[in-house]
């Protein structure tokens, strides 16, 4: 199976049938109350697929220069920018744009949860706990053995990216999670166990020098689960805080104190 196969089958296709469900609720649907709607969500979709090129970009060259990652030449493009094929720069885009509307998708169908109870020292918390698990990456990554790679440089990587959002909104997150945990849990089950037919017809492969040796179904790594969670963590949290009316309010009141104290 090369690697475009893979982008067809296993993101197109799906993201094409949430495309139409979406453009039905759309004209069938009142707008959302507790979120933004139309253009926006669009928007929102637009600029997590430009963070999500931006920042993966430099780390997945990374990973793939230092052969913690390969791909079988016959099954890819053979167009390389930096030292990662095409197909892997469409999947950065494909992954989030299927991400960003599995989420619309739910948030029209699940009801407003009660009153928003917000939390200052919950936001502090959940950074703090957020903030450790980082310094422990960091170590391990830095000081630890090979076998620590791969996991620790997702999370070195992925966890600054959730700092802000817990600090702004880790109480929305909680208030809303039913449609986070939703949000994250299918697409990253979903993901985990498409790379298992990917790794089954080698059309990429993870060196099991830089990985735990933890495997699922005996072949998918814990670190491309991982990888495939945490990716969604980000989006989700992103769409989520980006388009609750709860953070605008919150962000705008911050805004309007010149951004001074805590928002």
């Amino acid at each position: 199976m090369t690697y475009f196969d893979f982008l067809l089958r296993f993101l197109v296709i799906p993201m094409g049938v949430l495309l139409y469900l979406i453009l039905v609720d759309e004209q069938r649907y009142p707008p959302m109350k507790h979120f933004q709607n139309g253009r926006r969500v669009w928007g929102i979709i637009a600029l997590h697929v430009a963070l999500a090129v931006l920042y993966t970009t430099p780390w997945d060259n990374y990973l793939v220069a230092n052969g913690v990652w390969s791909y079988n030449p016959e099954l890819v493009s053979g167009v390389v920018l930096g030292y990662v094929p095409l197909e892997e720069y469409l999947f950065f885009v494909l992954e989030t744009l299927l991400a960003g509307l599995w989420w619309w998708f739910l948030a029209r169908r699940l009801p407003e949860p009660l009153q928003l109870m917000p939390s200052k020292a919950g936001r502090l918390i959940a950074f703090g706990v957020l903030f450790l698990l980082w310094a422990i990456s960091a170590f391990l990554l830095f000081g630890g053995e090979p076998r620590w790679t791969y996991l620790s440089i997702i999370l070195f990587w992925a966890l600054p990216a959730i700092f802000p959002q817990f600090l702004i909104g880790a109480d929305i997150l909680w208030h809303y999670r039913k449609l986070v945990t939703l949000g994250v849990l299918v697409p990253g089950t979903y993901l985990s166990l498409m790379d298992i037919v990917a790794l089954r017809a080698t059309t990429w492969s993870i060196s099991p020098f830089h990985t735990t040796g933890v495997l699922f179904f005996g072949i998918l790594p814990l670190e491309e689960a991982v990888f495939f969670f945490i990716t969604n963590v980000l989006i989700i949290f992103g769409m989520t805080l980006m388009l609750s009316n709860h953070c605008r309010e919150r962000f705008f009141a911050w805004k309007g104190r010149s951004f001074r104290g805590f928002p």
